[in-house]
């Protein structure tokens, strides 16, 4: 079976041939063990789904500490042109060195490569330990922007001469109120950037007939940036699918609260409000689509409410290429202990899986994931809160998720 890469057509699909070459980075801390168990598991699921007729030819990526260690450089320009090359990857959690004046390689991956949109589901997997009473009503996927607003990286220092001059002509050509020895972070938010991400949300609840997108925002009290963001939201709504969108205002006005079939409702809540209706109403909501720190925030606090981040899979998507992720840290002290959770890292590769077209090994890796855990086979993380739970190594746990797989017929 000859490798080759995955191309993307003039409209936007992917051509995904039967043995295609998938970069990986293998990430720094626990990375090497969770990638180890995950590797497995989709190797695993693709033979179970397809038998012979469809592999993955792996190719390692040197970024990160082993990047540097080997080439002297965290994140170079080659990997980075490999990724968009081959339109789809997968990496697991890196590191950023602290006080070696590094930016986040997590956020620069996505900023060089233009990975617009920050996607991560999260659906509640029984039984695994919840603070909420009905953690099965959880099932939301967030979309969140991945280039603008605060995480842009533009920012002053408090007395550097950027931040001295930043702070001269805000005072004296608009006349701002900043303290003395302030530092300085700009906020932009535009139109274009914004429309991209509701459009991909709406979308997304369009192909999987989803009830909702909600927006996302603080824009009563950050009107020009997050107002914006909402304002953008309703308007590419309606500009892109009139025909398949409804308001919130609309669903009341017009069908007196009853969605008509075939209509996503687009409606919006302010940040703060949110984090309480996920809690209250979680059935609700099914799709946000928010601006870059909200859904840093709001994806992780859903996490938190289905058992936290090690259960929490993630994809950052543009329109030229994707990179799916473990949404955790490295935890390095737990490095090489083969212990950790794989499960966020798993499930991203079950999201690659559906992404490249391949939906019956994404379906072989879900439901053999949901088996495992049910009968209690579950790494330490997890062991400790689940009455009679067998704890297992993180290898053992891959292991044990592709023993559960149902084999091709």
């Amino acid at each position: 079976m000859e490798s080759k890469k995955i191309t993307k057509l003039d409209d936007g699909t992917l051509n995904v041939p039967d043995c295609p070459i998938i970069p990986y980075i293998e990430g720094d801390g626990t990375g090497p063990d969770i990638w180890a168990a995950t590797q497995m598991v989709i190797d695993g699921a693709v033979k179970a789904a397809y038998g012979d007729k469809r592999k993955i030819d792996w190719l390692e990526l040197l970024v990160g500490e082993k990047g540097y260690e080997k080439t002297g450089e965290w994140l170079s320009g080659k990997a980075l042109k490999t990724i968009e090359d081959h339109v789809v990857a997968i990496k697991g959690p890196l590191t950023t060195p602290v006080g070696k004046g590094i930016r986040s390689l997590n956020v620069t991956i996505r900023q060089k490569l233009d990975l617009y949109a920050c996607i991560r589901p999260v659906k509640y997997i029984d039984p695994v330990p919840s603070p909420m009473k009905s953690p099965e009503k959880i099932d939301m996927i967030v979309f969140r922007e991945n280039t603008e607003d605060v995480y842009a990286g533009i920012e002053y220092s408090s007395g550097s001469a950027e931040c001295e001059k930043v702070v001269a002509f805000l005072r004296k050509e608009m006349g701002a109120n900043i303290p003395e020895g302030a530092g300085i972070g700009i906020k932009p938010i535009s139109a274009q950037n914004t429309k991209r991400l509701v459009a991909s949300a709406i979308t997304h609840a369009i192909d999987n007939n989803l009830p909702s997108v909600t927006l996302m925002h603080k824009g009563n009290i950050m009107k020009f940036t997050e107002g914006a963001f909402r304002i953008w939201g309703y308007e590419v709504a309606k500009e892109k699918f009139a025909d398949k969108t409804i308001t919130e205002d609309e669903l009341w006005k017009k069908y007196n609260g009853n969605a008509p079939e075939g209509k996503v409702i687009i409606k919006d809540r302010i940040a703060d409000m949110l984090f309480q209706q996920v809690l209250l109403r979680p059935d609700e909501y099914s799709v946000i689509a928010t601006p870059n720190l909200n859904g840093d925030y709001i994806s992780d606090a859903l996490a938190a409410q289905v058992g936290g981040l090690g259960m929490a899979p993630g994809a950052n998507i543009g329109d030229t290429c994707a990179v799916f992720e473990a949404t955790h840290g490295t935890a390095p002290k737990y490095a090489g202990l083969d212990k950790v959770n794989p499960t966020s890292l798993i499930l991203s590769g079950a999201m690659m899986l559906e992404y490249m077209g391949w939906k019956e090994a994404s379906t072989a890796i879900r439901d053999a994931l949901q088996v495992t855990v049910k009968a209690g086979i579950v790494t330490y993380d997890l062991a400790r809160q689940i009455d009679g739970a067998k704890e297992v190594k993180c290898s053992e746990f891959g292991k044990a998720v592709v023993s559960n797989m149902k084999k091709a017929g």
